[in-house]
């Protein structure tokens, strides 16, 4: 050994995606706050959209909850299923096209293995419960993407649980 430190190439990852999520965070609702402008729906969408995305893991229901003040119900909600929706779509996708080996470079092997266990196994019910629940439903959807599960099955699955977990959420804290 030559004297240097070997970092895995996941920290790179991790460290990549807290930058991307910083930022978003920064010039979104960060740019509004220190503006003292009211928060936009546009800042949801983009923070909601990204924290769907598999590699940026980020709690958007807490999103969801702060922007209730601001916005009805029914906008939240559409605002919520449309950016969460193409995010899944886009993870979906790029679980077809990426090399597994990949894939499991960058989300770690215990994950990716576990979530397509749980979607063999239980299909549509995996989908739907992963969407109701705040997990980690975008790694899911890469997951079913690897698999080659049926598209339309994981869109109804996916929807009808983002759509009743939004519900729920609005209806406690609304």
């Amino acid at each position: 050994m030559n004297g240097k430190i070997a970092i895995p190439k996941k920290f790179y990852f991790i460290l990549f995606a807290s930058v991307i999520a910083i930022c978003l965070f920064s010039f979104t609702i960060g740019r509004e706050l220190y503006a003292d402008k009211t928060e936009s729906i546009f800042s949801f969408g983009v923070i909601h959209f990204s924290g769907y995305l598999f590699f940026l893991l980020m709690p958007v229901e807490l999103a969801f909850i702060y922007y209730l003040p601001y916005y009805s119900g029914f906008d939240l909600i559409a605002t919520a299923l449309v950016t969460a929706i193409t995010a899944q779509c886009i993870d979906y996708i790029i679980g077809q096209l990426l090399r597994p080996k990949r894939i499991i470079e960058l989300m770690g092997q215990k994950r990716i293995i576990k979530a397509e266990r749980k979607i063999q196994r239980y299909g549509l019910l995996t989908i739907f419960i992963f969407n109701l629940f705040p997990l980690s439903s975008p790694v899911i959807a890469l997951a079913a993407g690897m698999l080659r599960y049926n598209f339309r099955r994981f869109l109804v699955a996916s929807m009808l649980g983002l759509f009743l977990k939004y519900m729920l959420i609005f209806l406690c804290f609304s």
